[in-house]
């Protein structure tokens, strides 16, 4: 995720006082996520949350999670309004899905988000979105869960959104969406390809190969669901990370892309008052962490923001 801004507030960076944030939040889903897109979306009623940030104005959101000594690590982006500065805190959670530690494992100058994590090749990586540090930084885990080494330096054709790596057909691929503007950054999908995780990184001829607000940037992990690619989508077509639309794709290969987007999966009426945005499918073996929104407009928040235009 960017920021936590609505759009709205995304608005206001052109000077204006931001009026509305978004709050996420942050849960555990007890069903498979093939389960979810295939037609089980009414499952998301079953989700467990974690424990609301202590302060106000802050959240957690972005979850990945893997799992260790049948505990799972969940790693979410970490933000404050005070600060705008996204960091990736782990949480650890017992059988229950209660967190029973919680740190910061990755902290840079520049904002972190959305810290996709994945195995592959005998180790575990990670791929957080850093484009205000205008690059694209793979971290390996020298030891897991709390020390992270970045591995590789991805080039593409600038600073990536949300890129969301997979294997397929002998190929790493990388999803992501462009930061050259506000309105790319929700509504263009962009190709990469590589022979080795690490690189080199080739763009996709055909970029951007999808331009539709409701199906574009990534939001999760994808998989194979009954024999077919399926990678999770933000629906932004209302509001930024309104919902999810598993967007599944016929052909993936370095001459062609070929996709269709399915219904959306919103956030249903029994995550009250958390119901005005889905924006995260992550995949997680039995269970689906998603995260979804609220939004708030306060006297309180404005004073946050003039407080932190006084401090800069």
């Amino acid at each position: 995720m960017v920021s936590g801004l609505s759009f709205a507030s995304t608005r206001a960076s052109a000077g204006a006082m931001p009026l509305r944030h978004d709050i996420w939040r942050v849960g555990v889903v007890p069903a498979p996520m093939a389960e979810l897109v295939g037609g089980g979306a009414g499952r998301l009623a079953e989700t467990i949350w974690l424990p609301p940030e202590p302060r106000d104005f802050a959240f957690l959101a972005d979850p990945f999670g893997l799992w260790q000594g049948g505990r799972l690590h969940l790693f979410a982006e970490a933000y404050d309004y005070r600060d705008r500065h996204g960091r990736i805190d782990l949480l650890i959670l017992d059988p229950d899905f209660a967190v029973v530690e919680r740190r910061t494992v990755l902290r840079e100058p520049w904002h972190l988000s959305y810290p996709f994590l994945f195995e592959a090749e005998g180790a575990r990586w990670m791929l957080p979105e850093a484009f205000r540090s205008g690059r694209l930084t793979l971290y390996r885990a020298a030891e897991f869960p709390d020390r992270w080494e970045p591995a590789a330096e991805i080039a593409l054709d600038g600073p990536a959104i949300d890129a969301t790596p997979l294997f397929h057909d002998g190929l790493w691929w990388l999803l992501y969406s462009p930061s050259t503007n506000a309105a790319a950054k929700v509504s263009r999908l962009h190709l990469a390809y590589a022979e080795r995780l690490t690189g080199p990184w080739r763009c996709h001829p055909g970029n951007p190969v999808r331009i539709d607000r409701g199906s574009a940037r990534p939001g999760g992990t994808p998989l194979i669901v009954d024999g077919r690619l399926m990678a999770p989508m933000q629906d932004c077509t209302a509001t930024y990370g309104g919902a999810i639309r598993p967007l599944w794709i016929d052909r993936l290969d370095p001459d062609g892309f070929v996709a269709e987007a399915g219904p959306p999966i919103a956030a249903p009426a029994r995550f009250a008052p958390m119901t005005e945005g889905l924006h995260t499918l992550s995949a997680c073996g039995p269970v689906t962490l998603v995260d979804a929104k609220r939004t708030i407009q306060s006297l309180a928040g404005l004073g946050i923001e003039l407080g932190r235009l006084i401090r800069r």
